[in-house]
């Protein structure tokens, strides 16, 4: 069985675009070496919508350009007319297949769009990308199992 330390055998082989609940946990001793693996490998990909929101966390002006500046480390992944498209396609196919399914949060749409227009995976700890690739082309990928994370 692969060891957490080798991301690509953690995390499949496939591009990984971040969602914020990875980012937010990727200095945990479990998964800090995957992710800087990962990140080394080129792997790591981010949408603008993760990128405003993770740095919609920055609690200075300071802290804000410094996180900014981490950011650029990750390569960008696209946010098109048509991954708005596909993320609306999405939310319609969820809020008709019952009331209020499809209040899962906007960017985690954006985030699901971008990964099934590049044929990417999302690496996230979130159960709404499982939700998510139930109805879109994507693979789930989690950081690490559900629960074993604060």
């Amino acid at each position: 069985m692969p060891g957490p330390s080798d991301s690509r055998a953690a995390w499949g082989e496939l591009p990984l675009l971040v969602d914020t609940s990875a980012w937010s946990r990727a200095h945990h001793a479990t998964v800090r070496d995957s992710w800087v693996k990962a990140l080394l490998a080129g792997r790591l990909r981010l949408s603008p919508a993760a990128r405003l929101e993770i740095l919609l966390s920055a609690r200075s002006g300071a802290d804000f350009d410094v996180l900014a500046e981490r950011l650029t480390a990750v390569r960008t992944a696209p946010l098109t007319a048509a991954t708005a498209r596909a993320a609306q396609d999405a939310m319609r196919t969820l809020a008709h297949r019952s009331a209020g399914a499809q209040r899962i949060p906007v960017v985690d749409y954006l985030i699901a769009a971008a990964a099934q227009e590049t044929g990417a995976a999302v690496l996230h700890y979130d159960r709404d990308y499982d939700t998510l690739a139930e109805i879109m082309a994507f693979e789930s990928v989690w950081l690490a199992p559900p629960g074993s994370l604060p």
